[in-house]
């Protein structure tokens, strides 16, 4: 064979070796770099999920703790937002959730609770109904945070 045909294939084949090995590397990149994107995103909507579910439960758990529920209108939007965890949020977050909702449903059709009451459950170690459910939320949070 003759070497000039020997350099040129080993030129031709050695650029379609580069090309390849160059075009494989931008197509990993490229994917990871959209995983992380999509991740980010879905991390970014959940924590704004959450701190809505969190705003209106802690509106509806201090009126429970003064009045009974005389009409369900006031807790529709808090099972609104329930059922959109519903559709993204992992088992342990929606656990707490339901706690949540049913702890609040219970003191709603409990007796109002005095200024004295409410000043000794504030006191208590179980004062805040809501931790709960944000430790599930930012485990959640974390567990995606390391698929980054």
């Amino acid at each position: 064979m003759d070497m000039t045909w020997v350099s040129a294939l080993s030129g031709v084949l050695g650029s379609l070796v580069g090309g390849s090995v160059t075009f494989a590397t931008a197509l990993v990149t490229q994917k990871t770099v959209s995983k992380r994107e999509l991740i980010r995103e879905e991390m970014n909507k959940r924590e704004t999920l959450y701190n809505e579910f969190i705003d209106a439960c802690a509106k509806r758990l201090l009126d429970a703790l003064a009045h009974h529920l005389e009409t369900p209108e006031p807790m529709l939007p808090v099972y609104a937002l329930m059922n959109r965890i519903r559709l993204t949020a992992s088992k342990p977050v929606l656990i707490e959730a339901e706690h949540l909702l049913a702890r609040i449903a219970e003191q709603y059709f409990s007796e109002p609770l005095t200024v004295a009451e409410v000043r000794r459950l504030a006191r208590s170690q179980s004062a805040d109904p809501l931790r709960a459910f944000g430790e599930a939320c930012r485990a959640e949070l974390a567990q995606l945070r390391g698929r980054l």
